[in-house]
């Protein structure tokens, strides 16, 4: 059975390109880039090279790219060093007010599990609500600051519906205010423009295994001139703000990966926003009881969420995993959770209907044909297990039970 491959917001798969580029230093190229041998050094000159490939992607330095294990580390490194660097300065001067972190209510589990530690440990957060579909509203998060805000974290793009934040219109404001802006742009990056000076955040995270690179690395853009401690310590390396021998062959690979992206992002974009919507369509023509959860525009050409009244979203995903097809529930983070994804609750969908939906997620090896057997298979698949649901049944008689009195 040829798989079908719908969940490219979890992962991609590893471009031909970014592995062959990995592949020396696996094996002939071993050096470790902090050795001042000619091995060490020629790992320590792909390192910078791909330094420069990831700077260049997000219109940055190559001086405020930070090498990371993947988002979640960018993510974390971001809000806990921003706010221990402000709780320390605090306590220097005894200014007495702990300081203040603004975020949305929708962000991915690396930024709400993390505002929630920061909780813990005595710090103020504010959660700014989003509408209903997903979007936060950037006077809300201007609204919420605080003399002591220090620092406001808004996605660029959701995870799991794909919407689009205003992030450039919340740094514009924060940043007027001297409060810090992170975004964590993870989904963004390779999908649409991402450019830290467009958008005027101080900090941002993004991921490799997002655009066809390898898992395990990810970096953290830092502005020059803001103060961020390091979350891990240990060597000098990535300029003593992240410690640890560096993934050589991991950056290398993320670097291939950026410089492939930023040459193949607006075509593989236009294409896979094409087949999504012709997905969407023959969803909601062929259907019944399903709507579209997320922003109708302002959102990511790859990706679909929907929402199929009167089943659960877990059935009909190992449904579709039994005719090849892989999907998604919501984030990756959160798969085997029972509770209702926390962004549809968010939005205030119902808790019926939020876990009653699917996320379809294309990628550049996403085809026509492919998107064809997807909505045959999945017309099949609602109608089966809607036959054996409860909920369903019980519609249909209440249905029937209001025609009979007409």
């Amino acid at each position: 059975m040829k798989r079908i491959y719908l969940d490219h917001n979890a992962t991609t798969p590893v471009d031909p390109e970014v592995l062959d580029a990995m592949l020396p230093f696996l094996r002939e190229a071993y050096g470790n880039a902090s050795s001042v041998h000619a091995l060490g050094q020629e790992a320590r000159r792909a390192v910078e090279q791909a330094r420069e490939r990831v700077a260049e992607l997000i219109h940055a330095d190559s001086s405020e790219i930070v090498f990371t294990s993947g988002g979640t580390e960018a993510d974390n490194h971001a809000l806990r060093g921003v706010m221990m660097s402000a709780r320390d300065k605090a306590a220097d001067s005894r200014a007495g007010a702990s300081p203040h972190l603004v975020t949305s209510a929708i962000e991915h589990p690396a930024v709400l599990n993390t505002a929630q530690m920061l909780e813990k440990r005595g710090q103020a957060v504010t959660y700014v609500p989003v509408d209903g579909q997903a979007r936060v509203d950037a006077d809300a998060v201007v609204r919420a600051l605080r003399p002591e805000t220090r620092l406001v974290s808004i996605m660029l793009a959701n995870n799991e519906v794909g919407t689009l934040q205003p992030v450039e219109a919340i740094a514009r404001q924060a940043r007027e205010r001297g409060v810090l802006v992170h975004s964590d742009a993870v989904q963004a990056l390779g999908r649409v423009p991402v450019d830290v000076r467009a958008l005027g955040v101080d900090l941002l995270s993004i991921s490799s295994h997002k655009i066809y690179g390898p898992k395990g690395v990810g970096a953290l853009f830092i502005r020059k001139g803001v103060r961020v401690a390091p979350l891990i310590h240990g060597g000098h390396q990535e300029r003593r703000r992240r410690g640890g021998t560096e993934n050589v062959a991991g950056i290398v690979g993320f670097g291939r990966a950026c410089e492939l992206s930023g040459r193949m992002r607006a075509e593989s974009a236009a294409r896979e926003a094409a087949l999504r919507d012709r997905l969407e369509v023959a969803i909601l023509e062929r259907i019944p009881h399903a709507r579209v959860n997320g922003h109708p525009r302002e959102r990511l050409p790859n990706t679909l969420n929907v929402a199929f009244r009167f089943v659960e979203g877990e059935s009909l995903l190992i449904n579709l995993d039994f005719e090849g097809i892989a999907v998604s529930t919501g984030s990756a983070c959160s798969s085997g959770d029972l509770k209702p994804s926390h962004v549809l609750v968010a939005m205030g969908i119902a808790v019926e209907e939020a876990h009653g939906s699917l996320r379809f997620s294309l990628g550049r090896g996403t085809t026509a044909e492919e998107i064809e057997t997807t909505i045959e298979a999945l017309v099949k698949v609602v109608e089966r297990v809607r036959g054996m649901s409860p909920m369903y049944r019980d519609f249909l008689k209440g249905r029937e039970a209001a025609a009979g009195a007409r």
